[in-house]
């Protein structure tokens, strides 16, 4: 287990457990049972303190976590059939970004998402889920081939942003972020998005441009990093903290001002503690949210999103 800064306390405590239990595998004769048990119970009280009140800072911490489980996690847990598909037909495949076709309880939809890797090897293959050009390029081509077929469209979000590298801005990064965010809002089938981990920036809002937006509680979603907020603001990185409060990246935040329409459940701990158990709290959501937009015309799809974007924020003016 990958400990945060915050979790020291319960490191602490954990460890002496595992070397109590590590004893006893040693010689079964030392009866440290009841030690072990106060222990335990001593790390849960622990782990329920820590989470009940996460400053923004915090969660965006759990949001980066390594353990949280990732795209091809949900692709593998939650869809059936699974068929990727790969490249933009003009420059290249993106390793960044997930897409395919695929079965979800049956029902044929296209699914994309950010993908950040699991180990070094994997995290250095997918860019750490940075989307270059070709990665939205790939995305939009997905996108409508779904809008052809009348298929619904899931998208995964998890990247700190899209990337910002001297040839993915000669190949039109911007340009391509803005072309996958149009083509968002021009699907005429649902497009349901969740935040999985971390949405940052024109990187995200290119995939989650969407009828619904779903957030897993300790996700974070914002225009900018805390760290890259504070740079430019403070001019000193080490102010994310601040940032990450004035920001209002948390999905509690996010929901308040209309931004998102659902928060997902998370296991005590993160998901990073529960992965099945987010994977499937994530698969029930996206059932009910494909329930709430089956059956609507063309053109009642393409309102309720228009709808939505209008709307976006006038909770947080009014209150």
């Amino acid at each position: 287990m990958n400990y945060l800064d915050f979790e020291k306390p319960l490191a602490e405590i954990e460890g002496k457990a595992e070397e109590l239990r590590a004893l006893a595998r040693a010689n079964p004769a030392m009866d440290i049972s009841k030690e072990v048990e106060a222990l335990d119970r001593k790390s849960d009280t622990l782990l329920k303190d820590l989470y009940k009140a996460l400053s923004p800072w915090q969660k965006c911490q759990v949001a980066r976590h390594p353990d949280r489980p990732h795209t091809k996690d949900y692709i593998e847990g939650l869809f059936t059939e699974f068929t990727p598909l790969a490249g933009d037909r003009g420059f290249a495949d993106d390793h960044a970004v997930m897409g395919g076709l695929a079965r979800f309880n049956d029902r044929p939809v296209v699914v994309i998402g950010h993908e950040k890797g699991n180990d070094t090897k994997s995290r250095i293959e997918r860019n750490f889920g940075m989307a270059r050009p070709e990665g939205y390029r790939k995305a939009v081509r997905l996108m409508d081939m779904a809008d052809r077929f009348n298929l619904p469209v899931i998208t995964l979000i998890d990247t700190p942003g899209a990337y910002p590298g001297k040839g993915a801005e000669e190949r039109g990064q911007a340009e391509a972020i803005a072309r996958s965010t149009a083509k968002c809002l021009e699907l005429g089938v649902p497009l349901l998005s969740i935040v999985i981990g971390e949405g940052g920036s024109g990187g995200a809002v290119a995939f989650a441009t969407a009828n619904r937006i779903l957030m897993l509680e300790h996700s974070v979603y914002s225009v900018i990093s805390p760290e890259g907020c504070a740079s430019i603001l403070w001019k000193d990185a080490e102010k994310m903290r601040e940032a990450a409060e004035a920001l209002r990246l948390t999905a509690q935040d996010l929901q308040k001002l209309g931004v998102i329409d659902r928060i997902i459940k998370e296991p005590v701990g993160g998901a990073q503690r529960g992965q099945k158990e987010t994977v499937e709290a994530v698969g029930k959501a996206i059932e009910a949210m494909l329930a709430e937009t089956s059956g609507k015309k063309r053109s009642e799809i393409l309102k309720d999103r228009r709808q939505k974007f209008l709307n976006m924020g006038a909770k947080g003016l009014a209150a």
